[in-house]
């Protein structure tokens, strides 16, 4: 893999109230830029779960989380070296970690099974990933829950912020949470709320959205994506289909040339 450093890198970090459909949308968003072979996708899962691999039919051998613990573990054995060894083995193994698939890179973040803080280690983690990142025209994060589990673990600012919710008040209170916080944690450029699972135009309408979410657009309901997420296919597979097309049309709302 090339690492030709970009002039500017589109970041997208999708978030949400668990269970709206997230990590679907994340690898809808990989499917759709990576459309066009000219272009270099990363695609991070910043979900614990990493279920964004599975959507994308990649195998997460490695997680960014393994490292850090491996290193952890190192230096509570008393790891010799100075800081620049480590950055530069570090850089290596995240390197390593992360797989290849076309146009595709992707790389899993993991669940830190160390408790205590370990703040220099995120740090310098974080740092290499907004490195690696920044030799890609696009990167597509799919978090956990909130925002402030990029912020502190993967990179600090986005480009644009995509907050997803379905029809329930608790998860359009989510995203309005998440974009308050969000205002207040992070840099980004764009935000906007895509709606997913919903039924039609006129229930669409119905819903109270909260004043500080700009509505962006609606996905419906979607058998064929239902189909692939039960069968466990890989979107980067699937045919076109009516989510998709509002979905592209949702991104351009946003200012992505999609």
């Amino acid at each position: 893999m090339a690492r030709e450093k970009k002039d500017h890198t589109t970041i997208i970090a999708v978030c949400g109230k668990g269970g709206v459909g997230k990590t679907s949308i994340s690898a809808m968003i990989t499917k759709i830029v990576s459309e066009d072979p000219s272009l270099k996708i990363l695609s991070i899962d910043a979900d614990p779960a990493t279920g964004l691999a599975t959507s994308l039919g990649f195998n997460a051998e490695r997680t960014v989380d393994d490292i850090r613990n491996d290193l952890i573990q190192r230096v509570e054995q008393g790891l010799s070296g100075d800081k620049q060894e480590i950055v530069t083995q570090l850089d290596y193994e995240v390197f390593e970690a992360i797989r290849e698939k076309g146009n595709i890179a992707f790389l899993a973040i993991g669940r830190p099974e160390k408790d205590g803080c370990y703040c220099q280690v995120n740090h310098i983690l974080k740092d290499i990933i907004a490195s690696i990142a920044s030799h890609f025209d696009f990167v597509i994060i799919d978090g956990e829950a909130g925002i402030e589990q990029v912020n502190r673990r993967v990179m600090e600012k986005v480009t644009h912020l995509v907050l997803v919710s379905d029809a329930s008040k608790k998860g359009l209170n989510v995203v309005a949470s998440i974009k308050d916080v969000s205002d207040q944690a992070i840099q980004y450029e764009q935000a906007g709320l895509v709606l997913n699972r919903i039924r039609d135009k006129k229930e669409q309408e119905a819903l109270n959205i909260p004043p500080s979410l700009k509505l962006v657009g609606w996905l419906p309901e979607d058998e064929v994506i239902r189909k692939f997420d039960i069968e466990g296919k890989s979107i980067l597979d699937m045919p076109g289909s009516i989510a998709q097309s509002a979905l592209k049309n949702a991104l351009r709302v946003m200012g992505l040339s999609v």
